[in-house]
């Protein structure tokens, strides 16, 4: 399945990996999702993950960000219709169109208003985990 995935739910799951955050980063390591992403994306990850508040080893951020660089889609994205009041989360948005995901995770669904979103399902943390679980559901009985 593939996603795009915000910052603070990468970070968060660095931060508490056995919480839904680090479930889906569990999820990103073993491939079961796939991120979809860009420079800018791949950028944020880099500048927040190197922050030293969060005291992350960075050899551990290097192999995360190695494995997302390699198994992520890139994307080319097209500007948004209707820019987000957060100009900073546009890229995530704009990947999640232009790559056609089944999602966009983010524990800041507040940024991301419907009327804005030109048809990408944004989800929480929680509520992805659901959707992906049902999604598997589905595709068993179906199959």
């Amino acid at each position: 399945m593939k996603i795009v995935l915000d910052t603070n739910v990468l970070a968060a799951g660095l931060l508490s990996p056995f919480g839904p955050c680090g479930e889906i980063v569990r999820m990103l390591s073993s491939g079961e999702v796939t991120l979809a992403l860009d420079a800018r994306i791949l950028t944020e990850y880099q500048e927040v993950l190197a922050r030293p508040k969060f005291k992350f080893d960075q050899d551990k951020v290097a192999a995360i960000l190695d494995l997302i660089e390699h198994r992520g889609v890139i994307t080319a994205a097209s500007p948004l219709i209707k820019p987000l009041p957060d100009s900073e989360d546009e890229p995530f948005l704009e990947v999640a169109v232009s790559a056609q995901v089944a999602c966009l995770v983010t524990g800041n669904q507040v940024h991301f208003p419907a009327e804005f979103c030109q048809g990408v399902t944004v989800l929480s943390p929680t509520g992805f985990l659901m959707f992906y679980r049902q999604h598997i559901t589905n595709r068993q009985a179906d199959g």
